[in-house]
């Protein structure tokens, strides 16, 4: 993960805070990774001045734009700029197996920067690409191959119910309720790779970056774990005869 600069976004998103404020209208990022979203949320307070909302195409998306203003502040409604494509194999029988870095890089690859691109799922083959209004029928236009499948682009109105989050119930078995201890059950690490990752500001619960290896979970909490994936903290059953704790999540696949 390339170095983020977070005195530049801090300012970005403040300088887009107050044309919204001075404005009364609408203004909004582009799509934001989860680091840089931390940064917006522990700005909470500082930006409070106007309404504002992250939002990425779905509730579960990762990568998200933030809006500044609201319907009750600019006085009218007005949608997100996003736009769902579904981008497929002409011919399936003839397609490789895609994955997310397949469709990621072709799309970056007709010459978009990363930040005109959201969240991208994979299904059946398929991928569904949350993007930018500006560029979706760019990407339509241009986007003929992935790896060497050649593929059709379609503009979606609205969100299939394939892209509805599939979770996988897990009970773990962990010393207590420390973000740490639940990390290296689920993915499989040491405490200390754990301990690594929080404080290298890799997790976020809720949109915002932790890192205090010692902090509990709620029920409800979601975590998103870079280069691990996500889960939804379900949360504490009973002890084991061994006073160890019984804690449930739900994974994303």
């Amino acid at each position: 993960m390339p170095d983020i600069d977070d005195n530049f976004i801090r300012q970005r998103l403040m300088e887009l805070a107050e044309r919204s404020y001075s404005g009364y209208r609408y203004i909004y990022t582009d799509f934001l990774g989860m680091a840089e979203l931390g940064i917006y949320h522990a700005m909470g307070r500082e930006l409070a001045f106007v309404p504002s909302e992250a939002f990425g195409g779905t509730d579960v998306c990762e990568r998200c734009m933030v809006r500044f203003g609201s319907e009750d502040f600019c006085g009218y409604p007005e949608d997100y700029p996003i736009r769902l494509l579904k981008v497929e194999a002409v011919q399936e029988k003839f397609a490789d197996n895609l994955t997310h870095r397949d469709f990621l890089g072709s799309v970056l690859g007709v010459g978009l920067e990363r930040e005109k691109v959201g969240d991208i799922f994979l299904r059946d083959n398929a991928g569904y690409l949350f993007v930018h209004a500006d560029v979706s029928d760019f990407i339509r236009e241009n986007l003929i191959f992935v790896k060497h499948t050649k593929v059709r682009v379609t503009e979606l109105s609205n969100v299939p119910e394939e892209l509805a989050p599939k979770l996988r119930e897990e009970t773990l078995v962990v010393s207590g309720n420390r973000i740490d201890s639940i990390l290296a059950r689920l993915y499989h690490l040491s405490r200390e790779e754990a301990r690594r990752l929080v404080q290298g500001e890799q997790i976020f619960v809720n949109g915002k970056t932790v890192t205090q290896v010692s902090k509990a979970l709620k029920e409800g909490d979601v975590v998103s774990v870079r280069h691990h994936g996500r889960f939804r903290f379900a949360g504490e059953g009973g002890r084991t005869k061994k006073d160890r704790l019984n804690v449930k999540v739900e994974v994303y696949t």
